[in-house]
C-alpha cells in the first residue's frame, strides 16, 4: 500500500520521491500521530500537491501556447507593417512574378495596328518597390547637364514659332499626347537611326506608362550638331530653336539624347545595351588586365574621317613601335562572314584600347569604356549625353590629337610602368558603364530630359496634322532580321515598379567652373609628363 503511488504517471512518481525526501525527518522524529493517521494526511498532501503540479504544468503549457501564438501574431503584424525604408526578410516575402507584355502582333503582320487596352496606362509607383536602383536615388551626376543643355530657354521658354525653326534639318518631329507617341517624318535618316531611336521613345513610355507629360520636339538624327550658339547671343537676339541629336559640341546649342544604338544597331550586328552590356562584363573577365598585350588596340573604320587615317600612321611598322595595335574593319566583309570578328564582348584582350572620333562623336566610346582597359582618349571635339561626367587620369587617359602617335606611346608606357594605377583607370570606366550607365538610367536620363523639356513648352502640344500613331507593334510586327531581333530582345514588358531616380541639382557658377578647372590642370600635368619624357628620350637617343 505505501508504494502503490509510485505506480502513477512519471509526474505522480517524481513529486512521490520528493515529498518522502521531505517528510522522512518527521516520521523519524515521533509527533504523536499514529500510523494510518499520518499515512492518510500524507497521501492527502501528496495528492494536493501532484493536483498543484500537474495545474501548474498545464498553466504554463497554456501561457507558452498563447505566447507563440501572440508572438505568431505580432510577427505577422510587423511583417505587414514593416516600414518600406528597409528591406524585408526574405524568409517571409515571395513576389509573385510580375506579369509581363509581349507583342502583339497579327496574322498579317504587315499591316500591324495599335492593340487596345493591352499595356497598362498607368504606373504605379510604391517605396518598397525591388528594382536595379532603390527608390529615389539620386541620378549619376552627368544627369546635370540636362539642366545646362536646357538652359538657353531658361526665361523664354520654347514657343511654336521656336519649335517650327527646328523643322530645317530635322528628320521627324515626335509628339506625345496623353501617353500615345505620333511621329511626323521630314526624311529618310542614314540606316535605321530614325527607326531605334523612334523605338526608344516607345520603350519609355511602357516603362514610365502614364508619366511622360504631353509634348512636341523635333530630332535630327545626323551626326553633327547645327544650331550654332553664336547666331543667337546678344540681347536681341531670337531664342534658339530646340533640336534633338546624338551629340553636341561647346560652339552648339543641339539638345543630346541616348542614341539609337541603346536598343541595337542592326546593320552592323551590335545588340541592344541591356544584353550586350551583360556580355561586356562578362568578357572583362577571361583575360586578366596583367596578361592582356600590352598594347593599345583599335580596330574601326578609318576613312569616316582624316583624324582616323592618321591615326593608322601609329600602326607597328619596321620604322617605329609606337606601342599600338590598329585595325581596319571591314563592315561588308563581316557581314559576309557572320560578324564573326567583331563580337565587342571578344574585344577586351589588350591593356590600352584608344578611343578616336569619327566624322564627329562616335557609339563606339561606350564600348571602349566597359573593357576594363585604360581607354586612351583622342582629344574629342564632340560629347553625348553621358561622357561629360568623365575625368581624365579617373576615368581615361588624354591622348593628344596632333602628336597622336608619340602620345599613345607614352602613354603606354607609363601604364605598362604604374601598373596598379593603370588598371585603376580602366577599372574606374568599366565600373562607370556597368553602374551608371545600365538601361534603367538611360531610360532615367531621357525621363528627365522630356519632364524639363516640357516645362519650357509655351504652347499646347497637339498632335500634328501629318503625323501617324506609333506603337511597338506597328513598328517590330512588321519587320524581320535584326531589326525585329533587337526590337524584341528590348522591348520592355512591364511598368517600372519604382520611379525614376531624383534629379540632382544644377550646376552653380562656381561648382561648373571647378569641373572645368578640374579637367584642363589634369590634361596639362599629362603633357607636362609627355614633354619630360620625350625630352629625356631624345637626351638618351632612345
Amino acid at each position: 500500500m505505501r508504494n502503490s503511488p509510485s505506480k502513477t504517471n512519471s509526474a505522480g512518481g517524481h513529486s512521490r520521491t520528493f515529498i518522502d525526501t521531505i517528510w522522512s525527518p518527521f516520521f523519524k522524529s515521533g509527533f504523536g500521530i499514529s500510523s494510518n493517521r499520518s499515512y492518510a494526511l500524507i497521501s492527502l498532501f501528496i495528492l494536493l500537491i501532484v493536483g498543484a503540479f500537474i495545474s501548474t504544468r498545464l498553466l504554463l503549457d497554456t501561457t507558452t501556447v498563447l505566447i507563440e501564438k501572440e508572438a505568431a501574431t505580432t510577427s505577422k503584424t510587423q511583417t505587414q507593417t514593416i516600414s518600406p525604408k528597409y528591406p524585408r526578410p526574405t524568409t517571409v516575402i515571395t513576389q509573385s512574378p510580375k506579369p509581363e507584355f509581349t507583342l502583339h502582333c497579327s496574322a498579317n503582320e504587315t499591316t500591324a495596328s495599335c492593340p487596345s487596352n493591352k499595356y497598362p496606362t498607368t504606373a504605379s509607383f510604391g517605396e518598397d518597390d525591388d528594382t536595379n536602383h532603390p527608390p529615389n536615388a539620386t541620378c549619376p551626376d552627368y544627369f546635370r547637364w540636362i539642366h545646362e543643355d536646357l538652359r538657353p530657354w531658361s526665361s523664354t521658354g520654347i514657343t511654336r514659332e521656336a519649335l517650327e525653326r527646328a523643322k530645317k534639318t530635322a528628320n521627324f518631329r515626335l509628339a506625345i499626347i496623353d501617353g500615345k507617341i505620333y511621329v511626323e517624318k521630314f526624311q529618310d535618316a542614314f540606316q535605321t537611326r530614325d527607326v531605334f531611336t523612334i523605338w526608344g521613345f516607345l520603350q519609355l513610355l511602357r516603362k514610365y506608362p502614364g508619366k511622360i507629360p504631353d509634348l512636341e520636339l523635333m530630332f535630327d538624327c545626323v551626326d553633327w550638331p547645327v544650331v550654332k550658339a553664336t547666331e543667337f547671343a546678344g540681347t536681341n537676339a531670337p531664342s534658339p530653336p530646340p533640336l534633338f541629336r546624338y551629340c553636341g559640341n561647346e560652339e552648339t546649342l543641339d539638345i543630346v539624347f541616348p542614341d539609337w544604338s541603346f536598343w541595337g544597331w542592326a546593320e552592323v550586328n551590335i545588340k541592344p545595351w541591356e544584353s550586350l552590356l551583360k556580355e561586356l562584363r562578362e568578357g572583362n573577365q577571361r583575360i586578366n588586365w596583367t596578361n592582356r598585350e600590352p598594347y593599345a588596340y583599335w580596330k574601326g573604320n578609318p576613312m569616316v574621317a582624316e583624324t582616323r587615317q592618321d591615326l593608322m600612321k601609329c600602326n607597328v611598322s619596321e620604322e617605329h613601335e609606337w606601342n599600338a595595335r590598329l585595325y581596319v574593319q571591314d563592315w561588308i566583309k563581316e557581314s559576309k562572314e557572320g560578324y564573326k570578328q567583331s563580337d565587342l564582348a571578344s574585344q577586351c584582350h589588350h591593356r590600352y584600347k584608344i578611343y578616336i572620333e569619327g566624322s564627329a562623336w562616335s557609339v563606339s566610346e561606350k564600348y571602349i569604356l566597359a573593357c576594363d582597359s585604360v581607354t586612351l582618349l583622342v582629344k574629342p571635339h564632340y560629347y553625348d549625353f553621358f561622357t561629360r561626367g568623365l575625368l581624365p587620369a579617373h576615368h581615361y587617359w588624354p591622348v593628344r590629337e596632333h602628336d597622336k602617335c608619340r602620345s599613345i606611346k607614352f602613354a603606354v608606357d607609363w601604364g605598362n610602368s604604374h601598373i596598379q594605377k593603370a588598371q585603376d583607370i580602366g577599372k574606374a570606366a568599366s565600373d562607370f558603364i556597368q553602374q551608371e550607365l545600365k538601361m534603367d538610367y538611360v531610360y532615367d536620363y531621357m525621363y528627365h530630359l522630356l519632364t524639363e523639356y516640357s516645362k519650357l513648352l509655351r504652347f499646347k502640344p497637339e498632335i500634328p496634322q501629318n503625323a501617324l500613331e506609333i506603337c511597338s507593334e506597328t513598328m517590330a510586327c512588321p519587320r524581320s532580321g535584326n531589326e525585329r531581333k533587337f526590337m524584341t530582345e528590348s522591348l520592355v514588358k512591364h511598368p517600372a515598379e519604382s520611379g525614376p531616380c531624383a534629379m540632382p541639382p544644377p550646376y552653380d557658377p562656381a561648382s561648373l567652373y571647378g569641373v572645368v578647372k578640374r579637367k584642363q590642370s589634369t590634361n596639362m600635368r599629362i603633357l607636362q609628363w609627355e614633354m619630360k619624357y620625350w625630352n629625356k628620350q631624345n637626351q638618351t637617343g632612345s
